[in-house]
């Protein structure tokens, strides 16, 4: 049944990679508003074999872990706190989703003030947006383990931090790892979006650069080479935590 999904999956991805070909082909539409895929493929080609695109992914993949591992780390860190310590959820909930309801995209130009230019207010914004799913999938997880089994520790004497460690953090790690699989898709998007404002090197920068220049095709090699990345990144967060 697997194999079936991942072969209708890949039918249907060329059925519309051939549609959208035949669609600039018999419409003549010009690349500067629609290149087809053999242009963008071509410009992406291009990119990777003269070397001009490599610094570029490079510079965006290391924000992504370093962001992701930042956020997730601290996410993970402070569901452990907010599900353990309820009292504590009930103060600092509201501050938290408070600074979550922020876009991040308007604390861009703060970043560049307390952080400069370069990598670091890159790495800031994408471990902001990494946080809360960690933070909120931890904490549930952790308010929700059975009390059967609660009940079952406390009758062996088991302390506190054995509780949390042997019993709701396994017994929640499914709702965890959920948590994780989207903190790694939004790590991407903070990324890339963050290297639309504050980057002169990265993918997103590199979308902006493209549309300056109005090279479309150069534009679209560029969200294929985020989209494969972003997919490989969740697959790879998928079969790590895989229950």
């Amino acid at each position: 049944m697997l194999k079936h999904s991942w072969m209708m999956s890949w039918l249907l991805g060329v059925v519309f990679l051939l549609a959208w070909e035949g669609w600039v082909v018999v419409n003549q539409t010009s690349p500067l508003v629609l290149p087809a895929p053999s242009v963008v493929v071509v410009s992406l080609l291009q990119g990777l074999s003269s070397g001009y695109l490599w610094p570029h992914i490079l510079s965006t993949l290391s924000a992504v872990l370093m962001g992701f591992l930042l956020g997730s780390a601290m996410g993970f860190l402070g569901g452990l706190l907010l599900g353990e310590l309820t009292g504590l959820r009930g103060v600092v909930m509201p501050f938290v989703l408070a600074s979550q309801v922020i876009p991040k995209l308007a604390l861009a130009p703060l970043f560049i003030v307390w952080f400069g230019f370069g990598s670091l207010p890159i790495i800031v914004m994408t471990a902001l947006i990494c946080f809360f799913p960690l933070l909120e999938n931890t904490a549930a997880a952790i308010r929700q383990t059975d009390s059967k089994q609660l009940e079952l520790f406390r009758m062996l004497r088991a302390s506190r931090w054995q509780t949390l460690w042997h019993l709701k953090v396994p017994a929640g790690r499914v709702t965890i790892y959920a948590g994780l699989r989207v903190a790694v898709v939004l790590a991407w998007v903070g990324a890339v979006v963050a290297e639309f404002i504050v980057a002169s090197k990265g993918l997103g920068a590199l979308i902006i650069a493209a549309q300056g220049s109005m090279d479309t095709p150069l534009m679209f090699a560029v969200l294929t080479l985020i989209t494969v990345l972003g997919l490989c990144f969740y697959k790879s967060t998928q079969w790590l935590t895989r229950t």
